[in-house]
């Protein structure tokens, strides 16, 4: 108990030192001001190339969104996943302990030794679609769903509608990457930023008020244009959990015949049945699936 009472202890001492430091200094992959940057070119586009020309800039929620962009990006990580996620490690070692296995006799491969480049690609895909299916267990699982209502609760799609999300799902989707990474091995901080830099710039995107498919790399990434159908309020019969489960690559939902794009959806309607009742506040949003 006293190990995972410290642990506690240094995970909030350290995230804390870490926030601070990441707002007083600046280095190539610092989150905050990373995030802050991406949003405002994001945004910068929406408003020189609206797909929607009638949605105002300032649209419905956007200070919803934005509030919850940097809640769950930094205060949720202090609140909640620092500790959850070293405690969930130390808990995953200390049973593998009991059982006379190491960690290491997990590992398949050691991305490090692989040629940089390869390793980091490797990484990314295993961490995809990892992902990838994580969110479709979101859809199909209902004691899930009622989390992950909130992200689509969205009427008017925008950038910062990427990071409105409850606090659950970032544990949902930790857990279940922790040991398909652990197979594969990791990577230091610096690597992990170029591809969580390059996942939150495409979720801006595939978010934000932009008519963009990519023309021939829809086949790979995902877009405005196929998302905003996995937003749609209305699913179509064959696909009654949803669609365009895909959060960097579209290919998963191409390979697994997921994809629909019946037509160009600028102005379907967003959300999910019986969205009229889910609450508008930020607090009644988080208590909302424990009352269900």
């Amino acid at each position: 108990m006293e190990k995972y009472t410290n642990i506690f202890k240094d995970s909030y001492a350290g995230y804390f030192n870490y926030l601070l430091q990441e707002i007083t200094t600046f280095h190539w992959e610092n989150y905050f001001y990373g995030l802050i940057l991406v949003s405002l070119v994001v945004w910068g586009l929406e408003v020189a190339f609206p797909w929607r020309k009638d949605q105002k800039i300032f649209r419905k929620d956007f200070w919803l969104d934005t509030f919850y962009m940097f809640f769950n990006f930094f205060l949720l990580n202090l609140i909640v996943l620092i500790f959850l996620s070293n405690a969930s490690e130390a808990l995953f070692n200390d049973l593998l302990g009991f059982a006379g296995i190491k960690l290491e006799d997990f590992q398949l491969v050691n991305l490090n030794a692989l040629p940089y480049g390869l390793g980091l690609f490797v990484f990314f895909i295993v961490s995809d679609f990892v992902q990838w299916n994580t969110h479709r267990l979101l859809h199909r699982v209902p004691f899930l769903w009622n989390f992950h209502k909130l992200h689509h609760s969205v009427k008017e799609m925008g950038f910062a509608a990427h990071l409105r999300y409850h606090w659950m799902e970032p544990i949902v989707y930790k857990s279940l990457l922790y040991i398909p990474l652990a197979i594969i091995g990791g990577f230091n901080v610096a690597d992990v930023a170029i591809v969580h830099f390059f996942a939150l710039t495409v979720g801006h995107l595939n978010h934000a008020n932009l008519g963009w498919d990519y023309w021939l790399l829809k086949y790979v990434f995902n877009n405005p244009k196929m998302h905003i159908w996995h937003h749609a309020k209305e699913l179509p019969e064959n696909h009654k959990y949803g669609v365009n489960y895909g959060l960097t690559l579209s290919i998963w939902d191409y390979i697994f015949k997921t994809n629909h794009i019946p037509y160009e959806g600028r102005d379907i309607e967003l959300g999910f049945e019986g969205d009229e009742d889910f609450p508008k506040s930020f607090l009644k949003q988080e208590g909302y699936p424990m009352t269900k």
